[in-house]
């Protein structure tokens, strides 16, 4: 026990990664049980069970069972508490239920929760973990009562208030899990809902040193706060403004011969704008996700690739990862030897990490996709594909990225299937590098150093 414990502290992505292991098979017990279900003759199975935790736990929202008909109240709730301790992160929360009991702040607790906060050296644990807490409480209680007054038109007050509830965490951690079975479609031309939603999914996608790092200048006009913000902070803001309308415009484009035909424009902006929000990481869909082109698919599988901000309740290779990306090849193309961003100088180490981020993503979903399509088309050639292939390309990057959005393949798959995608919703909520860190064998020192080499590029 003592080595153990002492890996754990020299390795801070293990202990996330035996707490969210631990979370997952402690939620899936639970659902399991028969008192989480809604009828004798529907029970939920272990393979079921455990789908529905590690989606609620990684905060994804693909779901092989009705949330609202199968699962009963406490079964509800158990997915609810799931989406809240993956979300806000069960470090966050463990840590800081240690330092009330009058624990200390520990090497430990702080790598671990740099990691998962972007706390500084120089930050305090308490006073961050205080204002994380108080901005996840705020913006759920506001965001709750919204839709408590919204859904008070349509249904009784006991059940206005539980679905405000559960909209509203399942929305800030951009889980996606909805009590209705067409997620939010019922309500794609709601101002209200839809407004609502979005702006949860931002605040809670876009990563707390964000959120801090504005709420520490909040006394300052804009144009002196741009200049006070961090280059994190800076980055994140522009690539947010970047690809929240430019997902929207694709949709528009895209759709306008399709799903959007019937649609006034009025209600087309306002799909397009919650597809492109919801796309990045939170899986609410207000239209049916299977009866879009091809080519709307394609884009949104990019989308969800880039993800939500580090720190963030929300996957993905992450926002910064794809700008900084996008500005080194800018850079490169125009001959400059460094990357300068907002008058700061980018580390190598930095774009080396933001390469390596994106890589290692790609890899795994395709990795997960050979091995889905082996496992689930084995036996069927190209013309019986029927857009298997696409289907299961969206399902391994939605469950990768952690945006639970689907084309309606998740259902059908079966117990091998299933648990591959278990396995890309845990790797993807723990970030593919820290997994390998976690599951890696301490680094071994290299005494002899070879001549230096470089192999062609292009």
């Amino acid at each position: 026990m003592p080595e153990f414990t002492g890996r754990l502290v020299r390795h801070p992505a293990r202990v996330s990664f035996y707490w969210y292991l631990g979370l997952i098979l402690v939620g899936a017990a639970l659902l399991c049980h028969p008192v989480c279900r809604t009828s004798p003759e529907r029970p939920i199975t272990w393979i079921d069970g455990l789908f529905t935790s590690a989606s609620a736990a990684c905060v994804t929202g693909l779901a092989v069972r009705s949330t609202g008909n199968d699962f009963s109240f406490l079964g509800q709730a158990v997915i609810l508490a799931l989406i809240q301790l993956g979300g806000v992160g069960i470090m966050t929360v463990t840590t800081y239920v240690t330092f009330q009991l009058g624990g200390r702040q520990s090497l430990r607790h702080r790598m671990i929760l740099s990691e998962t906060l972007g706390a500084d050296e120089q930050s305090d644990l308490r006073s961050v973990l205080r204002r994380v807490l108080k901005l996840t409480v705020a913006a759920e209680c506001i965001g709750t009562v919204i839709l408590f007054v919204r859904f008070l038109f349509s249904l009784p007050p006991g059940d206005a208030l539980w679905h405000a509830v559960f909209h509203t965490v399942s929305a800030f951690n951009n889980a996606g899990f909805g009590l209705y079975d067409d997620s939010l479609m019922r309500y794609s031309s709601d101002v209200v809902v839809n407004v609502t939603i979005m702006a949860l999914i931002v605040i809670g996608g876009i990563g707390y040193p964000v959120i801090l790092d504005i709420g520490r200048l909040h006394r300052m006009s804009w144009s002196e706060k741009w200049d006070r913000l961090t280059i994190h902070s800076k980055v994140m803001l522009l690539g947010t403004a970047i690809l929240i309308p430019l997902g929207a415009v694709s949709m528009l484009i895209l759709e306008a011969d399709g799903l959007l035909r019937e649609m006034h424009w009025a209600r087309r902006l306002l799909v397009a704008l919650f597809h492109s929000v919801s796309t990045r990481t939170a899986g609410f869909n207000s239209v049916d996700i299977a009866a879009m082109t091809t080519a709307t698919l394609f884009i949104t599988i990019l989308l969800m690739m880039i993800g939500a901000g580090p720190c963030s309740t929300g996957g993905g290779f992450k926002v910064t990862t794809f700008m900084l990306l996008a500005a080194q090849a800018w850079s490169s193309f125009r001959g400059h030897p460094r990357l300068n961003l907002f008058r700061r100088t980018v580390p190598q180490e930095a774009i080396n990490r933001a390469v390596a981020t994106a890589l290692i993503f790609s890899l795994v979903a395709l990795t997960a996709l050979v091995a889905l399509l082996a496992i689930e088309q084995s036996a069927h050639t190209q013309a019986d594909d029927h857009g298997f292939f696409l289907n299961a390309s969206f399902e391994c990057v939605s469950a990768l990225g952690t945006v639970g959005l689907s084309t309606g393949l998740t259902p059908q798959l079966s117990t091998p299937g299933r648990l591959i995608i278990v396995l890309l919703m845990f790797v993807g909520r723990i970030g593919p590098i820290s997994t390998f860190i976690a599951l890696a064998r301490p680094q071994r020192e290299h005494r002899l150093e070879y001549v230096q080499d470089t192999p062609l590029f292009g």
